[in-house]
This record gives C-alpha cells, sequence and structure tokens, in this order.
C-alpha cells in the first residue's frame, strides 16, 4: 500500500538527503531508513508526546492514561519508513492517533507526527492519491478528536484547513524539487553540448592543419621524386605531422574517455605561443614562405589564450595555404600591456586551382576550409568571444587575406599564468 510517486520525486525527502539511497529511504549501508527518517521520527515524536501530555494534563489534572501514552510513541514508528510506504505510513499514523485523541479529552490539536506523514503522501504521491488521503485523513481525526460526535465548528473548519495547508506545503515543495532537477539536467545537458563543440572545433582544427600538410607534403614528394633529398625532407615532415596529429586526437579522445580508466601517463600540455615557431616552420616547408613577428615584451599568458592564438594561427594558415596559391605570409604577435594582438595575413588571392577561392570564403559558402564545413571561421569567432576579444577577417585592399585577433588579458591572469610556469612578472 504504497502509493505511486510522482517522477522525479525522490531526489530527496524531506529531513532527508539527496541521491538514490535517500530518495528510496533506504540508507547507505542497507538498512530500511537514513539517521535523517531517525532524527524526524524522533523529533516529532518527542513533539507529540509532550504536546499530549500537557494538554491531558490540564484537561484532566491528572496524568494521561497508559493507552493514548503508549499510541502517541508507536505513532512515531512508522515514520522511519515513511518515503518507502508513505501511504501505508500515513493509515498507520491516522489509527494510532485516533485512538491517542479517543483516550484523551477532545481536542483539536493535530501533531506534528500526523502533519510529516502527511506531507510526505502529498510531496511523493500522486493528486488524486493525494486527495483521497487528505479527506480520509480530515474525517478519522475530526471523529476521534470530538470522540465520535459532531465536532464543533471550531474543529470542523481547523482540521480541513490544518490538512490542506501540510498538503499543499507537499505539493509545492514537490513541485520546487522538479523545477531543480529539470534546470540541473539542462544545465548538464547544455555543459556536454558546449564539450561537444569545443571537441568538435579541436578536431576541425587537427584534423584540416595536419591532413592539409601531409597533403601538401606528399604532393611535393611526388612532384620532386627525382630529387632524393627534397623527397626526404618531404617524408620527415610528412611522418611528423601525421605523429602530432594522432597525439593531439588521442589527447581529446581521453577527455572522452575521462572516467572510465586511470591515465597511465600525465597528459601532453596543449599546445601555445611558444609553438608558434613549428606552425611557421609547416608553412614554410608546405610552400607558403611564412615569417613571424613578435613585437613587445613577451609574457606568459594563461593556458586557454595561449591555445587559442595557435589555434587562429592554425586555422589561418591552413586556409592560405589552401586558398592563397603562390603567396607569403606573415605571423604577427604583439604583446600589449592589457592585451595581446595576433594578425595572420598573406599577399595572396587566387586559390591554387586558379579560382577565386578567397572571395568565396568572404561570400560565407565555406566560411572555413575549403570543402565548406564552416568550422573554421565560427571556430575562430566562438574562441576569441569566448575571452570578450575581438575577430575580424576579410581581403586586403593590396589584395590576399587578414585575419586579427585582439585578446584581452588582466594583469591577474597574467600573474596566475606566470605563476603557473614558475616565473616572475616585472
Amino acid at each position: 500500500m504504497g502509493g505511486r510517486q510522482r517522477p522525479g520525486a525522490g531526489a530527496a525527502a524531506p529531513g532527508g538527503t539527496a541521491g538514490p539511497a535517500a530518495a528510496s529511504g533506504t540508507a547507505a549501508d542497507g538498512s530500511p531508513w537514513t539517521q535523517a527518517d531517525a532524527s524526524v521520527a524522533v523529533g516529532a515524536g518527542l513533539l507529540d508526546l509532550l504536546t499530549y501530555l500537557l494538554f491531558s494534563g490540564v484537561e484532566r489534572h491528572e496524568a494521561p492514561g497508559l493507552t493514548g501514552f503508549v499510541a502517541v510513541v508507536l505513532s512515531a514508528l512508522p515514520l522511519l519508513v515513511r518515503r518507502r510506504y508513505p501511504v501505508a505510513v500515513l493509515g498507520a499514523v491516522v489509527a494510532l492517533e485516533a485512538v491517542a485523541d479517543l483516550a484523551a479529552p477532545p481536542t483539536s490539536h493535530f501533531g506534528a507526527v500526523l502533519a510529516v506523514a502527511l506531507f510526505t503522501v502529498a510531496w511523493s504521491c500522486a493528486v488524486p492519491v493525494t486527495v483521497a488521503a487528505g479527506v480520509a485523513t480530515t474525517v478519522v481525526t475530526g471523529l476521534a478528536q470530538s470522540h465520535l460526535r459532531l465536532p464543533e465548528w471550531q474543529a470542523a473548519v481547523a482540521t480541513p484547513l490544518t490538512v490542506l495547508m501540510v498538503a499543499g506545503a507537499g505539493f509545492a515543495a514537490s513541485r520546487w524539487q522538479r523545477q531543480v532537477a529539470a534546470n540541473r539536467r539542462l544545465l548538464a545537458d547544455r555543459a556536454v553540448a558546449d564539450e561537444r563543440r569545443r571537441i568538435a572545433r579541436e578536431l576541425h582544427d587537427i584534423v584540416a592543419h595536419h591532413i592539409t600538410s601531409m597533403q601538401l607534403m606528399a604532393g611535393g614528394a611526388r612532384a620532386n621524386v627525382g630529387n632524393p633529398e627534397l623527397v626526404r625532407d618531404a617524408l620527415v615532415t610528412l611522418e611528423s605531422s601525421g605523429r602530432m596529429a594522432l597525439r593531439e586526437m588521442r589527447q581529446l579522445l581521453d577527455v572522452l574517455r575521462a572516467g572510465d580508466e586511470p591515465d597511465s601517463a600525465p597528459p601532453t600540455p596543449q599546445p601555445g605561443v611558444d609553438d608558434l615557431d613549428r606552425l611557421v616552420a609547416e608553412a614554410c616547408a608546405a610552400g607558403l614562405p611564412t615569417e613571424l613577428v613578435v613585437e613587445g615584451r613577451a609574457r606568459p599568458l594563461p593556458p586557454t589564450v595561449g591555445l587559442t592564438v595557435f589555434r587562429i594561427v592554425q586555422e589561418s594558415l591552413t586556409n592560405a595555404r589552401r586558398y592563397a596559391g603562390p603567396a607569403r605570409g606573415l605571423v604577427r604577435l604583439v604583446h600589449e600591456p592589457d592585451r595581446v594582438t595576433v594578425e595572420v595575413r598573406d599577399d595572396g588571392g587566387r586559390g591554387r586551382d586558379g579560382s577565386p577561392g578567397r572571395e568565396r570564403l568572404a561570400a560565407g559558402s565555406g566560411g572555413g576550409h575549403g570543402g565548406g564545413s564552416g568550422y573554421g571561421l565560427v571556430g575562430m569567432r566562438e574562441r576569441v568571444a569566448l575571452h570578450g576579444g575581438t575577430l575580424r577577417t576579410g581581403p586586403r585592399p593590396g589584395g590576399g587575406w587578414a585575419v586579427l585577433a585582439e585578446l584581452p588579458l588582466s594583469a591577474d591572469e597574467v600573474a596566475e599564468a606566470a605563476v603557473e610556469r614558475g616565473e616572475r612578472v616585472r
């Protein structure tokens, strides 16, 4: 006779703790009730016992009978399992409270044990069950308090109002709890979606950059098959790029598998501004002569900012190799007191096949690498927006393409980054 519970109405019971064990009324050690259940039962039972002794003693000017005393004591015991069998517990409490009321002078007192039992039914059961339980509680309690006679108007009004208030409080608590659970699930789903988008951007950056480099290196090796030295250099770069792509993809897969098994080795640090030389060298080896210029006093950057700068340069150089045609590139990194600025530009204009690839890109047909996935520019804009910065992309007046990103920095962020690297900011 346990009563049907509402969906989602078991995450945390009144006076209990959250979690599956608490929701079912079972303690972590397997006992049928929790410590919170015992505390509520003892507290409500003592309050009812004290009230019963005072009221009956005042009315009779003598000690209450043993029957009523035992009934009040026993009425608190069912509360130990109120979350597992809410309707059955309410029935037992109502019956024992009726015995106690019949053994004492007529009164309109509504006990704490009865209030807890009724609250639990309203909190955990469906509306029809709660209504039926409330009506039965009102009738039985009213008759018992008036000693099976027609109750006075005060009792006839007080008991139904008390039942309505307690049941309403249970409904309100249940609705609030379901809303909290729904919001928690929504936030969790949103966090998962954000993480999936972040991983998708990372995979796009890794695959697009390294696969483009490998494709160009393989094409260069084939075109220079008669020159063993050039072929050897191209194959070495091809091998290095493939190894790096596998390592970075493995890091992302480790993120997806986090919690499945312990890591056997510490993860490789994320790339940052210190790795821009490598990107420039790869671009030069892939046929895009590129220069790296660093202006201002270099200082440690937060890892997320350094990764953003690295991905912007990586994405921009990959686009330049695919769309700029014969061109030269420039990567300019400017350290300013309150920001870091990165600019990637080239002086090319047409794709390797002679088509105006950059014009197609500017028109929005691709928005990223030549396949039209849209992850390239969108990923850069999202990364920059995450740091409250600005990103400008577009054709240059004299020909070519430019990407300019400004990422604001606070003194606290720079100081924290310096502490992480064991350096001192002057």
